[in-house]
Formats: structure tokens, sequence, C-alpha cells
């Protein structure tokens, strides 16, 4: 016959067991926030003007928490950097866009951002990767962005299967042109005339 185990240590493993589920419950509730829209100042930068720019930073070598790209650049460091370039403000953390409102993946087009969880452990279940779309709707998606991987630094990816399970959210920051929209609400008008 074994010996009993003594109480306090079978109520110490309960409570250690009550503590994994708790810090669990936790982990899964922290990410519920309601998001927000946010409307950047883009002045007269045109998403071309933006994207054109960032591929000429193609090659410059990965660097953990950097913005210079004489010493090179993480992942958020390049888009912020990018951005700077046109005094564009946007957060200098993939991680302070949560609460920014997504849209729909494939309406990602040039200029918008792209979020991804990142790699680590420690932050696998938030944003922790961003890079700068460079497609247009309906083409396959593809982004420049600063990568620790294989490529070590700034360089264009297509969307695959390895981003698609990290992917969080994409985020529009150039607005939409109003001239466009004119343009758009003319066509039946003239349509309209020419019957």
């Amino acid at each position: 016959m074994k010996p009993a185990k003594p109480a306090v240590l079978h109520a110490a493993k309960k409570h250690k067991a009550n503590r994994t589920i708790k810090s669990h419950s936790h982990a899964r509730l922290r990410h519920h926030y309601a998001e927000v829209e946010v409307n950047y100042e883009t002045g007269e930068t045109t998403p071309d003007e933006l994207v054109e720019f960032a591929q000429t930073l193609k090659g410059i070598r990965y660097r953990y928490g950097s913005s210079n790209p004489e010493r090179g650049f993480d992942c958020s460091g390049f888009v912020n950097y990018v951005f700077t370039h046109f005094n564009i403000s946007i957060p200098r953390s993939s991680s302070d866009f949560a609460p920014v409102k997504g849209i729909d993946i494939k309406d990602a087009k040039f200029g918008d951002l792209i979020l991804f969880t990142g790699t680590r452990s420690h932050n696998y279940h938030s944003a922790g990767h961003i890079g700068i779309v460079i497609s247009q709707p309906g083409e396959p998606l593809v982004f420049i962005h600063s990568t620790s991987g294989d490529e070590n630094g700034v360089t264009e990816t297509a969307m695959n299967e390895r981003y698609q399970r990290r992917y969080i959210k994409t985020i529009r920051v150039f607005k939409e042109e109003p001239q466009a929209l004119e343009e758009d609400d003319t066509v039946p008008d003239a349509v309209e005339d020419a019957r």
C-alpha cells in the first residue's frame, strides 16, 4: 500500500493547475478590443511614390530595433522609415496597430500595411511583423518588408502559406481619392446623355 500524499502537496498541485488554466484564459481574453478607424495624414504623397521609395531600400540588412538604413532595419523600423520619409506619422511598433480597424485582404493595394503574428514564442499570438503591400486588388498579394528570415533584410515576398497562417489584418493608410469617386459618378450621366 502506497503512503498517502501529504494534503499540502496535493493542494499545491491543485492550485498550480488552477493557475495554469487561469493564465490560458487570460491569454485568450487580452486580444478582445474594439477596433477604431484611424485617418492618417498623407498629404500629397501617393501610394505609388511610397512603394517606389520603399523598393529603393531592398537589400538593406535586418537589424533588430533599428530604423536607420546605415545600420539596418527591423520590420517596423523599415515601415516607419518609409512613411517618415514622406512626413506620414504612423505608430513605430507593429503591435501598436492592434486596435486599428482593418480592411478585407482581397481589397489590399499599393501602400496598405499588412500585419502578421511574430515567430517568437512571446509574441506568437499578437502582431509581431509588418510590411507594405506592393500589389493591386486582383493580383497575387506581394508585400515589401524587412525580415530576419533567410533573406535577412528588406525584400519582397508573395503571400505564401507560411504568411497566410500568421496573417492578422490589412490596414488602409491612404484614403480613397475623391477624384476617382467623382469620375465614377459622372460615368452614368455620360451614358444617360448618350441615350
